[in-house]
């Protein structure tokens, strides 16, 4: 097993201007349900956890077209989930992100309001929603 390495100056760098990080915080805490709706459903969660000699790449591809892609990726810098693909990201590029996301420096970034409680859900929203549990 390969210990893993603190991020470099300048992977951290990279971290602050990468728009997937910005994305995951403006969407972070806005869908409570987004794993209901991630392209991940229907895939082989080993997909997502390639072995370190495998490329992350088919999981990746994956997550790019992935609607909740922010959201997924909010969620593990939150949980400090370092392994395997979240949000598109490999456990090297969060380890670069997690600095910046414990930093508190983006909070300066405009987030997307999240619906207030009661709030209806749009159309479309609840529609698939609901799909998904009578799926079960």
């Amino acid at each position: 097993m390969t210990r893993a390495r603190t991020p470099r100056p300048h992977e951290i760098d990279e971290a602050r201007r990468d728009q997937r990080l910005l994305r995951a915080f403006r969407e972070q805490g806005t869908d409570p349900a987004w794993r209901t709706r991630g392209v991940c459903q229907s895939v082989d969660p080993e997909t997502f956890f390639p072995a370190p000699s495998e490329s992350a790449e088919a999981a990746i591809s994956l997550c790019r077209t992935c609607p909740v892609q922010g959201s997924c990726l909010a969620w593990a810098l939150d949980a400090g989930d370092l392994h395997g693909v979240w949000g598109a990201t490999t456990a090297r590029e969060r380890r670069a992100m997690a600095v910046v996301w414990r930093s508190g420096e983006l909070d300066q970034a405009p987030r997307v309001p999240a619906p207030r409680q009661g709030e209806p859900v749009p159309a479309m929203d609840r529609r698939e929603l609901l799909r998904l549990v009578h799926a079960r």
